[in-house]
């Protein structure tokens, strides 16, 4: 038998030997998510205010779209585009259309050239991109829409913004701290490519193991806190003082 616990405490040892690398990356990702605001993650803080549209101006486009011939959908959205008022028409079943309201052109598939002003326009100060990237496949920094053109900027943040080619929305903010964050995430839930399934086997089974460590810890907590050997001398004690304290037997012959 091991003092302080028996078979609980060859378990634990054995099972610390074996998580403790990835119980590091739990504690130490675990920290990083609380310590850092989710907005600053996701770079919400860096959004400039966009302008509001005027219910006359969005009146006299829509007229303008209708008298052009523009196709119909289930959904139409107003928004300001790099300062231009726009309508994003959706239908079902087919890519979404985008406008400028001022002229009725369309204006999607969104131009290289166009994407970076919009990124511009929606990052706060006057930071101009310096590298235009177009994107056709999902990866693990941007899964949104595609097509997609990808604009960075200079500085420390290393920000990127994320255009989507059909509709002109800015679909994904990502930046140093962003990537640190994502690096970190697929250490924690175990998914060092994909990065997003937090149901894999394999962290069902570190997380039963971690589960069983700390049980196994907690057993073993009296034996090495010296309770268990503490009650094994009371217990001898006391069985003494009942042997001495008992009559003497006698026997017939």
């Amino acid at each position: 038998m091991v003092a302080g616990g028996g078979i609980w405490a060859k378990i634990h040892k054995w099972l610390a030997l074996l998580m403790a690398i990835q119980i590091l990356f739990w504690m130490a990702s675990g920290l990083f998510f609380a310590a850092v605001p989710i907005e600053r993650v996701r770079s919400e803080h860096a959004i400039a205010e966009a302008a509001p549209i005027a219910l006359a101006d969005a009146a006299a486009g829509l007229q303008r779209l209708a008298a052009s011939g523009a196709a119909t959908g289930e959904k139409v959205e107003l928004r300001m585009l790099a300062g231009r008022p726009a309508a994003l028409i959706t239908a079902k079943g087919a890519r979404p259309r985008l406008y400028d309201l001022a002229t009725a052109q369309p204006l999607s598939p969104i131009p290289m050239t166009h994407a970076a002003r919009i990124a511009e326009a929606d990052l706060e100060g006057d930071a101009r991109a310096v590298r235009v990237e177009r994107v056709t496949q999902a990866s693990t920094e941007y899964r949104g829409a595609l097509p997609a053109w990808r604009v960075d900027f200079e500085g420390e943040t290393s920000r990127s913004l994320y255009v989507a080619a059909d509709s002109g929305a800015v679909a994904a903010r990502r930046s140093t701290l962003w990537r640190t964050y994502d690096f970190l995430w697929g250490l924690h839930i175990m998914d060092w490519r994909g990065r997003e399934d937090y149901n894999s086997p394999l962290l069902i089974v570190a997380s039963a193991l971690a589960l069983i460590l700390t049980i196994t810890g907690i057993v073993i907590i009296p034996g090495r806190l010296g309770f268990t050997a503490w009650r094994r001398r009371r217990r001898a004690v006391r069985n003494r003082s009942q042997e001495a304290a008992a009559p003497p037997t006698s026997s017939r012959t």
